[in-house]
């Protein structure tokens, strides 16, 4: 099926991660903190939860960051 008329057919799934470098490091700082909350209570079951999800997605987010253009 093709698109017709002005209006651009809508992306299936949302972008994964911002396309501007201050969002992106708001973003990133963000994940960073709460890995580090995380890290605080690593002796407690939902800490080591939340530092291995929040560490994952401060390493997408990473790199993510660093191939965004200035």
């Amino acid at each position: 099926m093709q698109h017709s008329g002005g209006i651009p057919p809508r992306q299936s799934l949302a972008p994964l991660y911002v396309q501007n470098r201050r969002d992106g490091s708001r973003l990133l700082s963000s994940a960073l903190v709460i890995c580090t909350v995380g890290a605080t209570q690593i002796h407690q079951h939902w800490g080591v939860l939340l530092t291995s999800i929040s560490a994952i997605v401060c390493i997408y987010w990473g790199y993510a960051y660093s191939r965004l253009e200035r």
